[in-house]
């Protein structure tokens, strides 16, 4: 198994382990960092007893990675498809107009992203990696950065404009900049995006991503019937 077939579970195990809560061969992200729950590679159909116990009856949970499919008594919230793009040609270099953000930043990354819904963004998701922002007349109006962090890789992540300023290309220029300085450490990119999201998909190949896989995102409720957190 590649290391990115399951890189929630990898990134717990290793940069990320500070931010990993674990019930058996169950792990998710502390639920103020990210919302995803992932399975030890291999687990079997009663790793969902795990997961019930890290969740917690009755909650909905985001599971990723190679999970076995869920008992025929817990309901499938969600279910899409996504896929998983690795940097084999982007011309990676830093933008004189991107900004580091910071934990103070939050409100308005928070706020950007509710308008343009890149994907999940918590209030400690910042802590993961490097946000870089650019600014017009002060106001933050284009964002991208680092997620999950397996090994020797880094997401990149919350690539999104807001929409009075998109077709200027600044979500392709924050994406470089994020890259470079994910190379700068000697580490490979990569992004996921959702399946039927064709214009990022075509952006990202067209800028030197290449598809590696398709996954599946899936949200899933623990029935209330078991018991909580151990």
């Amino acid at each position: 198994m590649h290391i990115l077939d399951n890189p929630v579970w990898a990134a717990l195990g290793g940069p990320h382990r500070r931010f990993a809560e674990r019930v058996g061969d169950a792990a998710r992200y502390q639920t103020d960092v990210a919302p995803f729950i992932t399975v030890a590679p291999g687990a079997g159909p009663a790793v969902w007893a795990d997961v019930a116990a890290l969740a917690g009856a009755g909650e909905v949970v985001t599971i990723t990675g190679t999970a076995p499919a869920p008992p025929e008594h817990w309901e499938v919230v969600m279910e899409a498809g996504g896929v998983q793009l690795l940097d084999v040609s982007l011309d990676a270099r830093p933008d004189p107009e991107a900004v580091e953000l910071t934990a103070a930043d939050v409100p308005e990354i928070l706020d950007l992203v509710e308008r343009t819904q890149p994907g999940p963004y918590r209030r400690r998701t910042i802590e993961l990696g490097t946000y870089l922002g650019i600014r017009r007349d002060g106001r933050l109006i284009a964002l991208a950065g680092e997620r999950l962090h397996p090994p020797g890789w880094t997401e990149i992540s919350a690539v999104c404009t807001d929409a009075a300023h998109r077709g200027q290309g600044l979500a392709t220029r924050l994406v470089r900049a994020v890259a470079h300085g994910i190379r700068a450490r000697g580490e490979h990119p990569f992004l996921h995006a959702a399946a039927t999201n064709t214009n990022a998909i075509r952006l990202y190949e067209s800028i030197g991503f290449e598809l590696r896989r398709r996954t599946t995102f899936r949200a899933v409720r623990v029935p209330s019937l078991v018991g909580g957190p151990t």
